[in-house]
């Protein structure tokens, strides 16, 4: 099946054709560590994982560079302020990050590139950006590239900063030719982290540590770059001019932006401090009740994180869950029906799971297909002769839905986890509640239904949710209740 897309070089959805077929070549601009991981990294990170997976799912060999960038000002001013190195804080923080990458089952990328691992590589890049006249050197040992030079400055984002918008004085930087210019190379300030090089001790720009680690592991021109959309300007815009001043080829021929995560309407900051990081959310919810959230949206738009929003996602994904460990627990009926209904289900929910994602990836429209398939794994469970299909069918939407990264764990671990975490937070432990359904049901016996509905009062408050039936009293977690 073809796989179209939203490409913002053209602006438009197009089909994709890849450089050497039946692979695709992939970067996306990972984190910086100047901090703890948050929700909005988490999002950038599960986008371009689905995207990932999605194209490994249709055969294609992908090959995809995900980076940390690991020295910039921030993280310098960190380590001053925490009085250590700032490539120690750096290293922690990316072993930090991966672990907690991992237990979101966003898979390791191909290649892990990191900047201070390709100095040598960016400084060569520069080098050879001065010889063809795209960049020049000024006495304190900064480079600048030269906008004006390349002709094609502005043609992802549309656009070419000014001085009233840049905030950049040349007086600020002294040589600096244009307020436009951008910086390739750094010099040194007193105290803090070098490299050698042709001019002088410093370290490399942003800009030109993912155009030399994409160009390294993935060729002068790449089949798709990306990240959030935050960076279509000024950093995808220079490292697209620098990239192809040097080369004179495209550098990658389509560009994948994700949206960025909001908080009840507003943007994250800390002035407000209504960030989420990433390790509170793993602490509070299982990760695919965070994937599940985050995919809950077109990639190429902001996300609304509003409250409440990872209860009542919580809720769908235990009830998901309690269906398959129903199946698990079927036993397979001798006078199973035969396989034609089980054939049927199985290549629509693969056409309509593809369907959706090959067109702009939407994960959206994937997951409100979820509804309609455990409605119906829901109906058939009432019929015992349904065991085998119901059994086919739930491998189907495991393999099908991995690439989302959803429905890979075992049911029932996941059911318990998610009841063990609503009784603790209820203060009442599984026993406790067992042992007041009992009595429940011997006031019931002894039809003094006033102590009964007095015990079921107690257990509601306590977000125990009571259902009786025809084979007794069962309880649940009332899911969401605080």
């Amino acid at each position: 099946m073809n796989i179209y897309f939203h490409n913002v070089l053209t602006k438009k959805k197009e089909l994709f054709v890849p450089i050497e077929e039946g692979k695709v070549k992939m970067y996306a601009c990972g984190i910086t560590v100047s901090g703890d991981a948050h929700i909005g990294h988490a999002y950038q990170a599960v986008i371009f994982d689905v995207i990932k997976k999605y194209f490994e799912h249709k055969g294609y060999e992908v090959t995809y560079v995900r980076n940390y960038t690991d020295v910039d000002d921030k993280i310098i001013a960190k380590g001053i302020e925490l009085g250590i190195d700032p490539q120690e804080y750096a290293k922690k923080q990316i072993i930090k990050t991966d672990l907690e990458l991992s237990k979101l089952g966003v898979d390791k990328p191909t290649v892990q590139a990191k900047a201070t691992e390709n100095i040598e590589d960016m400084i060569n890049f520069i080098s050879k950006l001065i010889e063809k006249g795209y960049a020049y050197p000024t006495e304190v040992g900064d480079v600048f590239f030269s906008v004006e030079k390349y002709s094609q400055y502005g043609k992802l984002s549309n656009r070419v900063i000014e001085d009233s918008i840049n905030g950049v004085r040349k007086d600020i930087e002294p040589g600096k030719l244009d307020s436009k210019d951008f910086a390739l190379w750094k010099s040194a300030k007193e105290g803090e982290i070098y490299w050698e090089s042709p001019w002088g001790k410093g370290r490399p720009g942003w800009h030109i540590e993912c155009s030399t680690m994409s160009m390294k592991y993935l060729g002068e021109t790449m089949d798709i770059h990306g990240g959030g959309k935050d960076l279509i300007f000024p950093h995808h815009e220079n490292e697209i001019a620098q990239s192809e001043a040097l080369t004179g080829k495209q550098f990658s021929n389509y560009w994948i932006h994700n949206g960025l995560v909001k908080i009840n309407g507003q943007k994250m900051s800390k002035s407000l401090g209504n960030g989420i990081s990433l390790k509170q959310l793993l602490d509070n919810y299982h990760p695919d009740i965070i994937r599940f959230t985050l995919l809950q949206n077109s990639y190429k738009s902001d996300i609304n994180i509003i409250d409440g929003v990872f209860e009542e996602n919580e809720k769908h994904i235990y009830n998901f869950y309690k269906i398959f460990n129903a199946i698990d627990n079927l036993k397979i009926h001798e006078e199973s029906n035969t396989e034609k209904m089980l054939t049927d289900i199985e290549v629509e929910i693969k056409a309509m799971f593809d369907e959706a994602m090959s067109n702009d990836f939407n994960t959206a429209v994937a997951i409100s297909h979820l509804f309609q398939w455990f409605d119906k794994m829901r109906v058939m469970l009432n019929k015992p002769k349904e065991a085998k299909n119901l059994k086919a069918i739930k491998e189907t939407m495991m393999k099908t839905y991995y690439v989302l990264g959803i429905f890979q764990h075992e049911p029932k671990k996941i059911i318990d986890d998610i009841k063990s975490k609503y009784l603790e937070k209820s203060g009442i432990t599984e026993e406790e509640v067992k042992t007041l359904i009992e009595k429940r049901s011997a006031y019931k016996v002894n039809k003094d239904y006033e102590n009964a509905d007095k015990i079921k009062e107690v257990l509601v408050e306590k977000g125990i949710l009571i259902l009786d039936g025809a084979k007794g009293t069962e309880w649940d977690v009332n899911i969401g209740k605080k």
